[in-house]
């Protein structure tokens, strides 16, 4: 974990979030600005920057976050309508929380 980081001291409960998905490996939480009617953040539990600074042994993390996004979009009832994922990776990508976060929208 990184002291500074928003999104660890989410996890580590500091910060509070409407939590709609948890397991072992990945956290989903309602973003706080959304944009759209269904906004939500996946985030992996372990401190990773960005998706460039990840380590290929830890991308695996990336299934267990689409996994975690199939089972929310299906208890949401969008998994067939459609969404949208996104992963912003650097300041010149639209990073703002530097800690990796892929970004679900869909509308109800």
């Amino acid at each position: 974990m990184e002291p500074n980081c928003i999104f660890c001291k989410i996890i580590e409960k500091q910060i509070p979030a409407e939590i709609i998905f948890e397991n072992a490996s990945v956290l989903g939480f309602k973003d706080i600005s959304p944009k759209a009617p269904i906004h939500y953040l996946f985030i992996p539990k372990k401190h990773l920057a960005s998706l460039a600074e990840t380590p290929k042994e830890d991308l695996s993390v990336l299934c267990d976050i689409y996994s975690a996004i199939q089972e929310v979009t299906k208890k949401e009832g969008v998994d067939k309508s459609g969404y949208k994922t996104t992963i912003h990776t650097g300041k010149g990508g639209g990073q703002i929380v530097f800690h990796l976060h892929v970004h679900l929208l869909a509308q109800k």
